[in-house]
């Protein structure tokens, strides 16, 4: 484990707290509801996943929690930072020091003209920081993600991967509480996207930061003890691992709906498209369970109760 010397503050580890978010885009003829109502909470320290079909809020909700975008409505907090409170110059200050970001593209994560060890000292003297602990901190941090030997290499002669892994440790530098990632493994070969993906675990792990990664790769959100589902701006599902990073016949994976705090359940898409649930359906309360049935024609078989007749629908 490498041992990390830190700059002028002592680590905190931060969760985040979203409750009720909402994001609205507005332009003179068109209003879009990114976020609608959105609820997640991740723990400090924790790293999970978040996927979704292309339009479901995924980068809008990195966007919000990186201090990017303003929510329109709701709570979001990251550790003790209001994002909802926050004056620009406050702003300002979080993305700086409070949240490191990973893109998918490697021209927003790296600058061209400066090899690796200064790609990662660039954040570091934009903050003030002494010129010897900008070094020992840059070097620190590619040992972490395995690239010391390349530390003198500009982007143009490194790999896609090892480009990902030197953004990894320009996210660091600063010695953030919150790593997002929106798609970092999206321009990688599968083989290397685990690699890269393999690191972000590492560094969750030796260095205790809290992360979030958006990705679309069902084999790097499955590295994770826990993945967000993402519909329609809203939570959906969840899916919590046990072993999560070991070989796939080892890992236990069980997947929940998410009821959020207005008492919304989102139903999976393929138990509605099986039952054919549309519109509105019947709830009936069990000792054990929420029974949901199809609405049917209103005679007295529709109406009848489900052991009697075969209504569709989950119980």
């Amino acid at each position: 484990m490498v041992q990390f010397v830190t700059h002028e503050r002592t680590r905190t580890r931060s969760g985040v707290r979203c409750e009720g978010l909402v994001r609205i885009f507005k332009t003179a003829e068109i209003e879009v509801v990114a976020l609608q109502g959105l609820d997640l909470h991740v723990d400090p320290g924790e790293i999970i996943t978040v996927v979704g079909a292309s339009g479901s809020g995924k980068s809008t909700l990195l966007n919000v929690l990186g201090g990017l975008d303003e929510p329109t409505a709701g709570t979001a907090v990251v550790g003790s930072h209001d994002l909802m409170r926050m004056s620009g110059a406050e702003r300002n200050e979080f993305r700086r020091d409070v949240v490191g970001f990973v893109w998918q593209q490697t021209s927003r994560n790296l600058q061209p003209y400066l090899d690796a060890r200064r790609n990662v000292e660039f954040p570091l003297a934009i903050a003030g920081v002494s010129r010897r602990t900008r070094r020992i901190r840059a070097e620190q941090l590619l040992e972490l993600v395995g690239l010391i030997d390349r530390a003198d290499h500009r982007p143009s002669e490194l790999s896609g991967g090892e480009q990902q892994r030197v953004a990894i440790a320009v996210a660091l530098a600063n010695d953030p509480q919150l790593l997002l990632a929106d798609e970092p493994t999206g321009e990688l070969d599968v083989a290397t996207a685990i690699e890269v993906f393999g690191v972000l675990r590492r560094v969750n792990e030796e260095l205790g930061v809290t992360a979030v990664i958006v990705t679309h790769d069902p084999l790097v959100s499955q590295q994770v003890d826990r993945t967000v589902s993402i519909r329609d701006g809203r939570i959906s599902s969840e899916i919590v691992r046990e072993g999560a990073g070991l070989d796939a016949s080892r890992v236990i994976a069980r997947e929940f709906s998410v009821l959020d705090s207005a008492g919304r359940l989102q139903l999976p898409e393929h138990y509605l498209a099986a039952l054919d649930l549309q519109r509105r359906v019947r709830l009936e309360l069990e000792p054990d369970h929420v029974g949901v049935w199809r609405d049917v024609e209103t005679d007295e078989a529709a109406w009848a109760k489900p052991e009697e007749h075969d209504q569709g629908g989950l119980s």
